[in-house]
């Protein structure tokens, strides 16, 4: 009889190791990082927005998992419903038969989606975009498909194909015929819609990459284009989904924008189980799959597993039981407003902005001969230091998790999880405050790490 296998005494024996797991056998440029950031703590337990460590200290979560965690971290109904869906011992994924809870899930999905008509579900983000952008190939006939330039719609070679980040992209080549357009620009979308070789547009109706949202009434004449030359509106809702900017897509902040194909993950897992769904037409669905023989022309080993629909289910019970998305639109304009009315105060804030729990606080070159010299400085280093510089002691002296919007920008964006309220509004306003009279006194801890990471910028050259 083989040995019991006890997870918690696995743990307790060798999770003091889990740095040097990760450097010896997975991406060995994370733990070196964490470690140059001094972000390499050891986190105990989360619930809700907090993390703790192992000496009891909290900290607050503004970062969500990258929007994973909507709910935040072990909601009960989501916890209790996988409880229930394990010990059901249901006949998961016999491939042939159908199981409810996929329905129901797409059911309840759809009554938030009042144009779409179904779904197909899948693993993540990046697979939700992979199967919007080859139904629309398939329902358009065509090969193209533009994007915006900043985009970011995942990284597997399809979704790659539509990210705005040659970061991201260098050294992948080729991938797919597809073209960046300037978010906002209906001049440039038509330009390449004269050549009638354009299947779709995708587009974040807020960019995650520096938190820039689509200019008002763009979303509505660019679908007004896009379907006068017989191609598809894309609205990738990875992130901003389920709530996120206060509305429970971010499209439908504007009036009489109706998406072809809607991409939605993160936040419907409850942070347990990894799902994507991707919603559409129900003529674009008949087209893919028009008879028996093409039944399985798109699919996925693990989508619509029970663990998964179970989660979204409870996910979105939450959702509609607790007001999730006003709180995401109240808390949010609190937040936005507070940090806002600091931009006269600091002359190294240069805006905030944002959608909700989607905010994006940008550093700009300052006024004074001081803090314009140690500004040039970081700059000529690496564009994207001084933003860092801000992360790193909310992190290491005020206990808030927070990250940078991408490379490269002076842009930090919270996306904290949709329960948080006026206590961690104000916790991380206070710790803010703190960091930037910091920043502007000229001296300091923060001038004195930012030596560290101009060294470690020009090491990298």
């Amino acid at each position: 009889m083989s040995k019991e296998f006890d997870l918690g005494a696995l743990l307790a024996e060798r999770g003091a190791e889990r740095y040097e797991l990760h450097g010896k056998y997975l991406n060995h440029q994370l733990p070196r990082m964490l470690r140059t950031l001094g972000f390499d703590k050891v986190y105990e337990r989360g619930q809700g927005a907090y993390f703790w460590d192992a000496d009891g200290h909290d900290y607050l979560d503004m970062l969500a998992g990258f929007g994973v965690m909507g709910l935040g971290r072990h909601h009960p109904v989501v916890r209790k419903a996988l409880h229930d869906v394990l010990d059901a011992d249901l006949a998961d994924l016999t491939r042939f038969d159908c199981q409810p809870l996929p329905g129901l899930l797409a059911e309840k999905l759809l009554t938030h989606s009042p144009h779409l008509d179904r779904v197909f579900f899948g693993n993540s983000g990046t697979e939700a975009v992979e199967t919007a952008l080859k139904f629309a190939r398939y329902a358009t006939g065509r090969p193209r498909v533009l994007y915006c330039d900043h985009a970011f719609h995942g990284l597997t070679t399809g979704s790659l194909s539509v990210n705005g980040e040659s970061g991201f992209r260098d050294g992948f080549a080729p991938l797919l015929p597809d073209t960046a357009v300037p978010l906002g620009d209906l001049d440039a979308l038509a330009r390449e819609l004269k050549k009638d070789d354009v299947a779709a547009l995708v587009v974040e109706p807020v960019q995650g990459k520096g938190v820039h949202e689509a200019p008002p009434g763009y979303l509505r004449a660019a679908q007004e284009l896009l379907h006068r030359h017989k191609a598809l509106l894309i609205a990738d809702e990875v992130q901003t989904g389920l709530g996120r900017t206060g509305d429970f897509y971010a499209y439908q902040h504007e009036d009489g924008v109706e998406p072809d194909l809607v991409c939605v993950a993160k936040a419907l897992s409850g942070g347990y189980v990894p799902v994507g769904a991707t919603l559409g037409k129900d003529w674009i669905f008949k087209k893919v799959y028009s008879s028996m023989d093409r039944v399985l022309v798109h699919s996925a080993s693990f989508g619509s597993n029970a663990q998964a629909m179970a989660a979204g289910l409870a996910v979105l019970s939450v959702m509609e039981n607790d007001q999730i998305v006003a709180n995401a639109r109240a808390t949010g304009e609190l937040l936005r407003s507070k940090l806002a009315a600091l931009i006269d105060t600091y002359e190294l804030l240069a805006d905030v902005r944002g959608r909700g729990l989607m905010i994006g606080i940008e550093f700009g070159r300052p006024k004074s001969l001081k803090l314009r010299s140690r500004w040039t400085m970081l700059q000529a280093a690496r564009k994207g230091l001084f933003a860092q510089m801000v992360v790193v002691p909310l992190l290491q002296r005020h206990r808030i998790l927070t990250q940078v919007s991408g490379d490269h920008l002076e842009v930090i964006k919270l996306i904290p999880p949709l329960i948080v309220g006026e206590r961690e509004v104000d916790r991380f306003v206070e710790a803010f405050t703190a960091v930037m009279d910091d920043a502007h006194s000229g001296g300091g801890l923060m001038w004195d790490f930012s030596k560290t990471l101009v060294k470690q910028a020009v090491a990298n050259r």
